[in-house]
């Protein structure tokens, strides 16, 4: 079994303003940095990516002049906008409803963050997040939650990073339908799949530098958006029995910590990195691992660190 230790940090970083972010990204900064393309280090390629974020995040402007003002880096603003990253890509499986989101995050561990942040850009947000402010996952004090997955299909068009598309769905929306409209509007890099979850409704959708947002069957995702699914894919990826051990077993936490849905292929970037429990009506949400579990919520956050095994199924 490829078990493994990674650490993982939650923070409180209010609106941004204060060091406390700046001072965890700083570290992070290097393995940021390398992200970047090398078209958005050129003076246009810079350009390009603050227009297309003023156009599509109008209401972020201020809170990425904020915290890229912050950094010690001459590229940090243009980083900051997640427009300029190279793809990247992961496994993941995710299911929505009843005022829940439950998810398996499938990654590199090296290459996760591990960040679990509660901050106050423009309203209280809790999520995972990725590249500097983005999100995989979160909630916020409406009762919206959204998750993300990787959509399978190896293309990549100009657009944004998902994490920083679902950071701005929680800032501004307060219910599924309203985070659908938006999302409908903003360019996406790669293909994606994201659910969403709010007190009455929970949906999946496809989204994709080069489809239309698309509703899924139900509220379930893994890393597939088309039938059927090349065999090749398949057998890399397990991407179809995942989804059916996963409508078959329902948001049950115990079901995602064992095969096939917890996944042990790291070197890949296939291996589960950490489970994700959202109850975003009560306002909180718990990390599970094998043996180890972390609740946090609005009302309680708690920041520290836990060193968690992984690669373990339960």
């Amino acid at each position: 079994m490829n078990q493994q230790q990674k650490t993982f940090r939650a923070i409180e970083v209010g609106d941004g303003s204060d060091g406390r972010w700046a001072a965890r990204i700083q570290a992070l900064w290097p393995l940021a940095e390398g992200w970047m393309t090398e078209e958005s280090r050129t003076p246009e390629g810079a350009d390009r990516a603050q227009r297309l974020f003023e156009a599509h995040m109008p209401e972020l402007v201020p809170v990425l002049d904020r915290l890229a003002g912050q950094l010690e880096a001459p590229e940090a603003k243009t980083f900051l906008t997640l427009a300029t990253l190279r793809p990247f890509f992961s496994g993941c499986t995710q299911i929505g409803g009843s005022g829940t989101l439950l998810r398996n995050y499938d990654f590199s561990p090296d290459e996760c963050e591990g960040t679990i942040a509660s901050s106050h850009f423009l309203r209280p947000v809790v999520g995972m997040q990725e590249a500097a402010w983005g999100l995989l996952d979160g909630m916020n004090d409406a009762g919206l939650a959204v998750s993300l997955t990787f959509g399978g299909r190896f293309v990549h068009g100009p657009g944004f990073a998902i994490p920083i598309v679902l950071r701005y769905l929680l800032e501004t929306c307060n219910t599924v339908d309203e985070a659908v409209r938006k999302l409908k509007s903003i360019p996406i890099a790669i293909p994606q799949n994201v659910t969403l979850v709010d007190p009455e409704k929970a949906l999946t959708v496809f989204v994709g530098p080069d489809i239309p947002l698309t509703e899924a069957p139900d509220a379930c995702a893994a890393n597939h958006q088309h039938m059927p699914v090349p065999d090749e894919q398949e057998r890399f990826s397990r991407t179809q029995e995942r989804l059916n051990a996963m409508r078959a077993a329902g948001a049950d936490v115990a079901a995602m910590l064992k095969p096939p849905l917890y996944q042990t292929a790291y070197d890949e970037g296939l291996g589960t990195v950490y489970t994700a429990h959202y109850r975003p009506s009560e306002g909180r949400v718990t990390y599970y691992w094998p043996g180890e579990s972390w609740e946090q919520s609005f009302d309680d956050f708690a920041p520290g660190s836990r060193t968690v095994t992984i690669g373990q199924a339960g």
